[in-house]
């Protein structure tokens, strides 16, 4: 384990923030990464339940990513393969009215720049919602915009929706995302796992 993982994994930065939210909880950095893995997925932020059990997408956002991804858990898991990297390691809590808060900007700020490099160059980078998509794209864009934008940035990156159930109304909505997006995402996640 590099010196970088175990940084992340004390860090406490936020513990007075995450004090004063619905939830008043502990930081509990959840590092899934390690350098040389094939797919990086970088994300949001973990949830109640990813706090819990310390591992990423343990949930039913867990099931649909793997689905739309075409692997299953043993392949999801295996830190040669994917790298797991949110924009905020620890779960940041709900509002008063039980909604997610984002990730904390210090947390993006303090540690990705130095994962990334510690990551090098990863064949294909899968990026979840639009906190992702700021950092790794620029984008100022809606999500809508920038998955509809796919073909822009692939076969090297994939910007795609939370695979929350709350955008369930999202996917019925924009049909395009599984008849067009997912079939070349699951044919390139398949190139390089065999490359």
């Amino acid at each position: 384990m590099s010196e970088l993982i175990n940084d992340i994994k004390a860090c406490r930065i936020c513990a007075d923030r995450f004090a004063r939210t619905a939830t008043a909880h502990q930081p509990r950095p959840v590092v899934w990464y390690r350098p040389g893995a094939r797919i990086l997925i970088a994300g949001q932020a973990p949830g109640a339940r990813v706090h819990e059990t310390g591992k990423p997408f343990t949930d039913p956002s867990g099931d649909r990513l793997r689905a739309w991804l075409g692997i299953n858990e043993s392949v999801f898991y295996d830190l040669s393969v994917v790298s797991i990297v949110p924009m905020g390691f620890c779960f940041p809590g709900y509002n008063d009215r039980k909604a997610d808060l984002p990730p904390p900007a210090i947390c993006r700020q303090t540690w990705h720049d130095r994962v990334m490099a510690e990551l090098g160059d990863v064949p294909l980078t899968v990026l979840v919602g639009g906190h992702a998509f700021a950092y790794h794209l620029g984008s100022k864009f809606s999500v809508t915009d920038t998955v509809r934008s796919w073909r822009d940035h692939a076969p090297h990156v994939f910007a795609l929706p939370h695979p929350s159930w709350r955008n369930t109304a999202w996917l019925k909505k924009n049909p395009w995302f599984e008849a067009e997006l997912l079939p070349v995402l699951r044919a390139r996640v398949q190139e390089v796992l065999n490359d």
